[in-house]
Parts: structure tokens; C-alpha cells; sequence
């Protein structure tokens, strides 16, 4: 069984900002594979279902799936992570984390096991939290603050040149217009990467989206 977390903040307030689009991407794979996202347990809101995967021979098999957006805090997010993954038994390389990355440009995504939090408050609490590291990231590009303006195109700043009020009051901003557009093939994109992770193993995914 794999678990999908996707990360955000809870609340209508909240609803389409840049530090959500951990849950709109698992939302729109939710969607795309008829899983429901209505039971609450866990801190969080879960759908279970079944991925499809054609086999050469012409079999077919169901992938066991969990689908969780938390309703902690994304600074609390390790707290429901936790707690679903050992009420369902997953293995730390069985679990795939989709969140928001201001130190990539807009509508870039990385497939990447292991690594850094690079200061992510969601990662550092599931790194935290589980006392392992070695978990899929999905990081959806979200660009960032530059000189209290939006900058989507350019790469990556520093994080100790940025102000942390620069950098809150950003990622609690909506997207333009024009940035929704874009975020709209993103998060197909995420669905597309997550299914290729799951049907073909993480590697291929890295060759295929990175």
C-alpha cells in the first residue's frame, strides 16, 4: 500500500494559495482516479482506492492507495502523517509527500527521494515526526518573493537574504490569473508523476518529469 499526502493549510481563508498546491495536486489525482476524499481520520481527510497498472503480459492489477490532505497546520504536518502511516502500515519508501518549493520557478516540478527539508515547515515536521528522511517528494515550483514583488521566472535566492515576512505573506497569497493557467497543467502534471511512481517505480518518474 503507497500513502499520498499531499501538504497545506486547512480553512477557506487559505483555499488556492501558493502554500496549498500540495493539496489541490493530490485533490485533481483524487479526481482523475474516482477516489473520495470524505472519510476524516488521522488529522486528516483520506480517500483508499485502487491505481490500475497494465502488466507486458496483458494483466492488469490495483495498486492499494491512501489519499490524505491533513487538517493540521502544514507546520504540524508530521503529526497525521505519522499517525496514517502506521494505522495503515506503510514503509517510509511506500510514502509520497507533494508540496509547494519557492527555491523552484513557477511550474517547474522535482521528483526526489530523500534529501534536505531546505526549510520547508511541512517537511521538517514529517522528517521530525517519523525520525526518517528517506519518503518521496513531489515539489511543485511556486517561484518566490523578490524585492517584495512576485518573480516566478527566475531561479534560485538565497534563503537567508529573504525576510520571513516576505516570504509568509507570499506563500498565503492566491496566484494571479495568469499563474493559475499555468498551475492547472502543473497539477496535471503531479498526476501524471504520481501515477508513473507508482506503475513504474521512482525512478522513472525522475527521468521522465525532472
Amino acid at each position: 500500500m503507497k500513502l499520498i499526502v499531499g501538504l497545506g493549510n486547512p480553512g477557506k481563508e487559505y483555499q488556492g494559495s501558493r502554500h496549498n498546491v500540495g493539496f489541490d495536486a493530490v485533490s485533481l489525482f483524487a479526481r482523475k482516479n474516482k477516489i473520495s476524499l470524505s472519510s476524516k481520520m488521522s488529522h486528516a481527510r483520506v480517500g483508499q482506492g485502487f491505481i490500475l497498472k497494465a502488466h507486458p503480459e496483458g494483466e492488469v492489477s490495483g495498486i492499494p492507495v491512501v489519499l490524505a490532505k491533513p487538517f493540521t497546520f502544514m507546520n504540524r504536518s508530521g503529526n497525521a502523517v505519522k499517525t496514517l502511516k502506521n494505522k495503515f502500515s506503510i514503509e517510509v519508501g511506500d510514502l509520497i509527500v507533494v508540496h509547494d518549493d519557492m527555491d523552484l520557478p513557477l511550474g517547474k516540478i522535482r521528483v526526489r527521494v530523500d534529501g534536505s527539508s531546505a526549510g520547508h515547515k511541512g517537511i521538517e515536521s514529517i522528517v521530525s515526526e517519523l525520525g526518517e528522511k528517506d519518503f518521496i517528494r513531489i515539489r511543485i515550483g511556486i517561484g518566490h518573493p523578490v524585492n517584495g514583488e512576485t518573480d516566478s521566472s527566475r531561479g534560485f535566492i538565497p534563503r537567508e537574504i529573504r525576510e520571513e515576512k516576505e516570504v509568509i505573506d507570499y506563500v498565503l497569497t492566491p496566484f494571479t490569473p495568469e499563474e493559475k493557467k499555468v498551475m492547472e497543467e502543473v497539477f496535471s502534471r503531479v498526476s501524471e508523476a504520481i501515477h508513473c511512481i507508482l506503475t513504474e517505480g521512482v525512478e522513472a518518474a525522475m527521468n521522465q518529469f525532472n
